[in-house]
């Protein structure tokens, strides 16, 4: 049986349409000069280029990162170091500054058979010395009596009622102070008058 002839106007292109070509392509000819026939000029920047340059920088700030930190670890060592050191130094000098005092001692007890009297006029003497000391490295003794009551540099431990002194001064220390203000090792522990 024959085939009848199928209507090919619909394969045909719309009007004021280009053909496809026939046959094969042609090839592709030189390039004509000043054009570029390699990749273009973001190639070899692109993605990838961009990618490397970032992991750089950032392994480059890593790197100066670490090193800082090394660094802040070393001089946090040396400065405990040299501290330390520091501490040394003042605890001997300190220690040193006793020794006297330590010395007159041993010689007062090396005389105790002798009359009493000496003996207290020396221990006396020692305890003059070991104040000087104190006074030297920075810690006044404070011993007064009539002065004002100052909480920075009194302790209360008792309240006398004394006709013949103000009130809120103080009458009798009991045991010394030392030092001043945020140097001090330790406020006299007095009594004070009370008001009426």
């Amino acid at each position: 049986m024959p085939i009848p002839p199928q209507d090919r106007s619909s394969d045909l292109p719309p009007e004021g349409a280009v053909p496809p070509p026939q046959g094969d392509l042609p090839e592709p000819g030189p390039a004509p000069p000043g054009t570029e026939t390699g990749p273009g000029p973001d190639a070899a920047t692109g993605p990838a280029g961009a990618e490397d340059e970032y992991t750089a920088a950032l392994k480059e700030v890593e790197d100066r990162w670490r090193r800082a930190l090394a660094d802040l670890d070393n001089l946090r060592k040396r400065h405990a170091r040299e501290l330390d050191r520091e501490r040394g130094a003042e605890r001997a000098r300190t220690a040193a500054a006793f020794l006297p005092v330590i010395d007159n001692l041993e010689l007062a007890l090396s005389h105790a058979a002798s009359d009493a009297g000496v003996i207290v006029e020396g221990v006396r003497a020692v305890r003059d010395q070991a104040v000087s000391v104190l006074e030297r490295l920075g810690y006044e003794r404070h011993a007064e009596t009539g002065v004002p009551f100052d909480p920075s540099r009194h302790e209360v431990v008792g309240v006398v009622q004394d006709p013949d002194a103000e009130p809120n001064t103080v009458t009798q220390v009991l045991r010394p102070g030392y030092g001043e203000a945020e140097r001090q090792l330790r406020p006299a522990a007095v009594t004070v008058a009370k008001r009426e």
